[in-house]
């Protein structure tokens, strides 16, 4: 587990509770979808977080390794701009009851809004909403992450 305080009291304490190898259970919503099966899967995954410290403009970053190898790196900006492998992304903001927020400005022109949250220190909630254009919601998910803690010697 992390040496950050739990529950995170500001930005960088939130990333650095982030840190760690974490089993994941997405369920995922498509809203506008017409069909009786197509509308909702659910996936398991593992995730790798490391968390990079608060260097010049940047609050911290994480670097995010998915289960097939692929690392995207999120800047979480002081003032508040969100970067996304060097391009920007949208806003971020740490709110006063522990959890984070991001809302993500796609090239399609949806809006996609994340929150994270922690109940415990070892688990990570996660909500999405994506919107279009006309503010309609089209997709939504949720996800669990279990954070993998190893076993005390003996």
């Amino acid at each position: 587990m992390s040496d950050q305080p739990f529950p995170p009291v500001d930005a960088a304490a939130f990333l650095g509770l982030c840190a760690g190898e974490w089993m994941s259970l997405r369920s995922s919503f498509e809203l506008s979808s017409g069909g009786d099966d197509d509308w909702h899967s659910s996936e398991r995954g593992e995730l790798v977080v490391r968390f990079g410290e608060a260097v010049d403009e940047a609050e911290g970053e994480l670097v995010v390794t998915a289960p097939g190898g692929a690392s995207t790196t999120l800047r979480f900006l002081r003032d508040g701009a969100l970067a996304i492998d060097g391009t920007s992304a949208g806003q971020w903001r740490f709110w006063p009851d522990g959890s984070m927020e991001l809302n993500l400005s796609r090239p399609d022109g949806m809006t996609v809004q994340e929150r994270i949250w922690f109940t415990r220190a070892n688990l990570r909630l996660r909500s999405t909403t994506a919107t279009d254009q006309d503010g309609t919601p089209r997709q939504g998910s949720f996800c669990t992450d279990i954070r993998r803690v190893s076993k005390a010697a003996a």
